[in-house]
């Protein structure tokens, strides 16, 4: 079996979400080396000469499309491969289709790369992360998802925005589901170590459950607004990607909020949704005990029984 490759990133899936993070991963500098992969090999071979002619502007790597066997020694699987929700599919359709389509990639990954990351980024991230650690027989701590990156990214944005302040400087995290069943932890939310409300007092905002209501309704809606608009989202989860990507390879044991299987935090088992972690270059190298109070503990619960439902059905 191949060694790894800390520099070799591999991407399965070239649609607007692979190719948009395969853009971001060149753009990042982190690898020196991108396999693309997609059922469609012109896409991807399309999307690797795309990428490739920029490179003069960037940093050296050779970008190519191939096969999985290609994947073998790639530090980071990137799987972005499904497909989408058509108009009046049920959510229960597209998970019963994509978790299909994980059942002829996971393996295939898994038969040439044995040492990797499996990053999961295809929807339903959380149902997935859970198939693709099942389906590949990883330990569990190299198999996550996406997760809530960008919903925790799109609600800190929101946040700076409301309080006219830097989004950096706003702590606070989108739990539990990539989905309606999501959950702003405002209990542990702060601005630079000050509590959320009393920052939005020093800023003149004192509506704080009119305010709060409306800003997690936003977040929430946030994909359902671009894709009405635009068609698809791809932009913010490429960054979300490339994120995760650099907290890997560069060991930065980051806090960031993906989706893993759980093992009985809050009473929540066997399932994979989103809690705050520590990523380094072992994947999920731990979690974060994060303060909720008993009204977030109970939406929660019922965000991982909502999955547990959907796929005690799919899979």
């Amino acid at each position: 079996m191949a060694s790894l490759n800390e520099r070799k990133v591999a991407v399965v899936g070239c649609g607007f979400v692979g190719s948009a993070s395969a853009f971001a991963l060149m753009e990042s500098g982190l690898f020196s080396e991108m396999v693309l992969i997609d059922v469609n090999k012109d896409k991807a071979e399309g999307e690797a000469l795309d990428i490739s002619h920029g490179l003069p502007f960037a940093k050296p790597m050779s970008i190519y499309a191939g096969d999985y066997k290609d994947a073998a020694d790639a530090a980071v699987v990137v799987v972005t491969a499904g497909a989408g929700q058509k108009p009046g599919e049920t959510r229960l359709d597209l998970v019963k289709k994509n978790i299909g389509i994980f059942k002829s990639i996971i393996p295939e990954i898994a038969k040439y790369n044995k040492e990797g990351i499996l990053l999961i980024v295809a929807n339903p991230v959380d149902i997935l992360t859970y198939a693709a650690a099942k389906l590949s027989g990883f330990p569990e701590n190299r198999v996550f998802g996406s997760g809530t990156v960008l919903d925790t990214a799109r609600f800190k944005y929101l946040l700076g925005e409301h309080l006219d302040i830097d989004s950096r400087s706003v702590h606070a995290f989108i739990i539990g589901e990539h989905g309606d069943s999501e959950i702003a932890a405002w209990s542990s939310a702060n601005v630079s170590g000050i509590p959320i409300n009393d920052f939005c007092e020093m800023r003149g905002h004192f509506e704080h459950e009119k305010s709060m209501n409306k800003i997690a309704e936003n977040v929430k809606n946030s994909a359902y607004g671009i894709i009405e608009k635009k068609g698809a989202t791809y932009y913010g989860i490429a960054m979300s990607v490339r994120r995760i990507c650099e907290a890997i390879i560069r060991d930065e044991k980051s806090i960031l909020p993906i989706s893993s299987i759980q093992h009985g935090d809050f009473g929540i088992d066997d399932i994979a949704l989103s809690m705050p972690a520590i990523v380094g270059r072992n994947g999920v190298e731990g979690a974060v005990p994060i303060k909720l109070s008993d009204q977030e503990k109970e939406a929660l619960k019922a965000s991982a029984t909502t999955l547990k439902e959907v796929l005690k059905e799919a899979f």
